[in-house]
Formats: structure tokens, sequence, C-alpha cells
């Protein structure tokens, strides 16, 4: 059977904001959050809560990042967000806390089913567990889990769940080994 998009129909989906919520958050909040001439992170994390974000204390928020619904996103505690981090949030996108997502990685949370022949939506949420890492350029797939601590480098894609303290690289994200992190150390102020 041929693929017919002209079939396609994601009606049921709805992203849990009116229209009017929507349409503010795209033509005033999104631009303000995105904008480079803003360089306090304390003014856009108050523009995400502002727009229902649940957004912990002490989270960086670099100018140029992309969020579609921040009525959809949940970030924990001294959380980084990179410069032109895309979050396509259609779907619960959680960010815990000490998390960072580097420069231009991004967070898709929508596909489509390559079965139907009108190309149906799906969609799935992403989880950040608590001092996980997504490397620049790197893409997190809907319904993906990098567990506490785990780390997907530079460029990399990934799926599915991925082990605490785990680094992968790679498209598909294979793991390629295990993350330690060394005590630290006192330094004395200068």
């Amino acid at each position: 059977m041929p693929v017919r998009l002209s079939r396609f129909d994601n009606s049921w989906y709805s992203p849990g904001r009116p229209f009017l919520v929507q349409a503010l958050w795209f033509f005033l909040g999104l631009p303000l959050l995105r904008a480079a001439w803003n360089p306090s992170s304390q003014l856009r994390r108050g523009l995400l809560r502002l727009f229902g974000a649940r957004v912990g204390a002490g989270v960086v928020i670099k100018p140029g990042v992309r969020v579609k619904y921040p009525w959809l996103l949940d970030i924990g505690d001294h959380a980084w967000i990179g410069e032109d981090a895309w979050i396509d949030n259609l779907a619960q996108v959680t960010i815990g806390r000490d998390v960072c997502i580097s420069q231009g990685a991004y967070l898709c949370t929508g596909n489509h089913d390559w079965t139907d022949p009108a190309f149906g939506l799906i969609v799935g949420a992403i989880t950040l567990q608590p001092g996980a890492w997504v490397g620049a350029q790197s893409v997190i797939c809907p319904n993906t889990t990098l567990q506490e601590g785990a780390i997907v480098t530079a460029g990399s894609v990934a799926t599915g769940t991925l082990d605490a303290m785990g680094i992968y690289a790679g498209n598909p994200a294979t793991k390629v080994k295990t993350r330690l992190i060394r005590p630290e150390a006192h330094h004395p102020n200068p």
C-alpha cells in the first residue's frame, strides 16, 4: 500500500493549552526566550514559568533555546541548557537536577508511524535523570530515558533507556564505557 500523506490526521493530539495561550507563546514568549540580546537566565526562567514550565533554582538557559510547549517542561535545579538547544516537546520532557544539555542538542518527542499509510503522529516523553549530559548536536528521540549520570556524546542519536553512568556514542548511540566521576578536590578560595 502506498503512503498517502493527504490522509494525515493528528486531530486527536492536544498540546494541553487553548489556542490563545499557544499563540501568545509562539508570537511573544518564544521570541523573548530565544533573543540573543537577553543574556539573563533569570528572565528566561521567569518567562518559562509564566507559561507553565516547572523550573528549578539556578537553571542556566542560554540564548537561542527553543521550547515547543513550556507547560510540558520540567527542569530541575542547576540544570544547564546551551545555545540553540531545541526542546521539541509534543509530550512531557523532564530534565533532572544538574543535567547539562549542550549547544544545538535536539530533544524530539514526536515521530511518525512509518507503517501507517497516513504517516500518523506518535509522541513519547523524554526523561533526563539527575547528572545526565546531552552532548552538542546530539538527538534524543521519543520515549528515551537517560538514567542518572548517563552521557550521550556530541552528534549521537539516543533511543530507549540508557544505563546510569553509561557513556553512549554514535548513531544509534551505543554504550562505549562507564562514566567515573573523581572525588572532589579541595580548592582554596583565591
